[in-house]
């Protein structure tokens, strides 16, 4: 972890090189502190990390993406969460474990990643036993996912893009695919090259110890970009790799009148996701969650209250 500082910081693909730890912020407006929103028992992630017992899930502030039509916008945007120190944090890990969690999951840990590797260190000193998920935006720089070695055992990753202009458009990171495409790069070859088990690797419940997950949200009107990511998933690291293909874009009603993005004001109908599915399954994709029902529903974004269940 020498080589990655906050001072000057270019943890991730933007390169801001602010120095955070004089109080100066770049874009994922967060400072040389911890600030987390939330921390408990989550459900709603994939079968094979809720399980029944829950996913020990902890939300950062902040975020160095900033999707306009971010579900958890309240956080990413940097204004609510509560700080916390390496200690407090190692210490909230092992809560979780203590609470019965099936695993840590660290959401958006990008711009905290020399803290948050610390954090886990230490608490595995002191009796942390559970698999640690890295569940991120699949916009980082391949060498810190490099620094994860033997630090995080799952990462459920997302791959938003494979059209740089809707990157731009959308995220203001018309590079997000090829960082993308490095990243998960790494966290393959960290994860599977390394081990003798077969990968992925799952307990006798069916819950995920070691392995990669790719998300993809699917966004109305846009399934030729959805296709694209399958296709470029399945066709690099076939089945080894799992699919969270995602129906539950939420339309909020800061978009549905906005000029620049009025096509986001609507949810993504049954016909768009199902065709998806069937490319999917036309593709030879086996490996793979998909949603049914209404989940574009704000029900299911979790308060970020800071507590802990």
């Amino acid at each position: 972890m020498d080589k990655l500082s906050i001072s000057p910081c270019n943890l991730c693909p933007r390169e801001c090189n602010v120095r955070r730890e004089e109080g100066q912020t770049g874009y994922c407006r967060s400072d040389d502190r911890i600030f987390i929103a939330r921390a408990a028992l989550h459900m709603w992630e994939e079968p094979c990390i809720s399980g029944k017992k829950g996913s020990g899930t902890v939300f950062f502030s902040g975020c160095n993406l900033r999707c306009v039509y971010c579900q958890n916008y309240e956080i990413a945007a940097g204004g609510r969460g509560k700080a916390v120190s390496v200690e407090r944090l190692a210490q909230i890990f092992l809560e979780l474990q203590k609470q019965g969690a099936a695993n840590i999951n660290l959401v958006t840990p990008d711009h905290y990643v020399p803290g948050v590797v610390r954090a886990v260190l230490m608490a595995k000193e002191q009796g942390l036993v559970l698999p640690v998920v890295y569940n991120c935006s699949g916009y980082a720089k391949r060498e810190v996912i490099k620094s994860l070695t033997g630090i995080v055992d799952i990462f459920l990753t997302d791959f938003k893009y494979m059209d740089p202009a809707l990157a731009a458009k959308y995220s203001a990171a018309p590079d997000y695919p090829d960082a993308a495409r490095e990243a998960l790069d790494e966290m393959v070859n960290i994860t599977y090259k390394e081990s003798d088990e077969n990968m992925p690797l799952f307990d006798e419940t069916g819950m995920m110890q070691r392995g990669v997950i790719v998300r993809h949200l699917l966004l109305p009107g846009h399934k030729k970009n959805a296709r694209e990511v399958l296709r470029y998933v399945y066709e690099t690291y076939g089945d080894s790799v799992y699919i969270s293909l995602m129906n539950q874009y939420t339309p909020f009603d800061r978009l549905r009148d906005h000029p620049e993005y009025g096509e986001l004001g609507r949810k993504v109908t049954k016909r768009e996701y199902e065709s998806v599915v069937d490319y999917a399954i036309d593709l030879g994709i086996t490996n793979a969650y998909i949603q049914d029902g209404d989940t574009a529903r704000e029900s299911f974004i979790p308060p970020f209250d800071v507590r802990k269940e």
